[in-house]
């Protein structure tokens, strides 16, 4: 998940909305 790092910053937020829907970056 490199693009998770790169973007953790403004994806920190929508990672945790995402992990429930299904993880769909």
């Amino acid at each position: 998940m490199a693009y998770k790092l790169k973007s953790h910053r403004g994806a920190a937020k929508r990672f945790k909305k995402t992990a429930s829907g299904g993880f769909k970056r």
